[in-house]
């Protein structure tokens, strides 16, 4: 398989321009009717390199809503207990979607208004928390351990998404400024 070499000033045109095609989209018909015509139209690949990896005949489908929810992101799925595990940033909790059931409940609250998620290669979560401007790892009996919660002696800003390094376990975050702008994600940072 060949790797793919995205250097930084791609990633962000790639970033903007997704996000540009996302505020842009004709609204999606969310009535639980699959898509008259397959391939999906909102499944799209900005980079022809991406297609070999979209499954044609498998639409988008929403998991959840509710008019309590007020901002949701930062899922990930955990392929052992088939689940996916979503944040709430402003709402401080952290939901789970389990396949058996298709159920979604509260997994964790509070929950430091986490934002990003992911699972390490021993499966334990990894969350980037706003509220407490630091990335943490769930252990497996349910305590939190502090991964990273400054750099050259001063906070982070606002911890927002993950993910390990499949070469050496290492872990990469991002940390922008807008997410400590304000208590609506967390705590305003100083």
């Amino acid at each position: 398989m060949s790797k793919i070499h995205i250097d930084r000033r791609n990633f962000l045109a790639i970033a903007a321009v997704a996000g540009a095609s996302l505020a842009t989209a004709a609204a999606r018909d969310w009535t639980g009717k699959n898509p008259t015509r397959y391939p999906d139209p909102d499944l799209i690949s900005l980079d022809p390199r991406f297609d070999k990896y979209k499954i044609g005949n498998t639409p988008v489908q929403r998991l959840y809503t509710s008019p309590n929810a007020l901002w949701t992101e930062g899922c990930a799925w955990n392929g052992v207990g088939r689940y996916v595990v979503f944040s709430d940033i402003p709402n401080d909790m952290q939901l789970r979607w389990i396949e058996d059931d298709n159920h979604v409940s509260v997994f964790r609250k509070p929950s430091g208004n986490s934002n990003g998620n992911t699972f390490d290669y021993r499966g334990r979560q990894i969350s980037c928390q706003h509220g407490h401007r630091r990335v943490v790892r769930y252990e497996y009996d349910g305590t939190e351990t502090v991964l990273a919660a400054t750099f050259d002696g001063k906070p982070f800003n606002a911890p927002n998404d993950a993910v390990v390094h499949r070469g050496d376990n290492s872990i990469w975050f991002t940390d922008p400024g807008y997410g400590s702008l304000s208590d609506y994600e967390g705590n305003k940072g100083p």
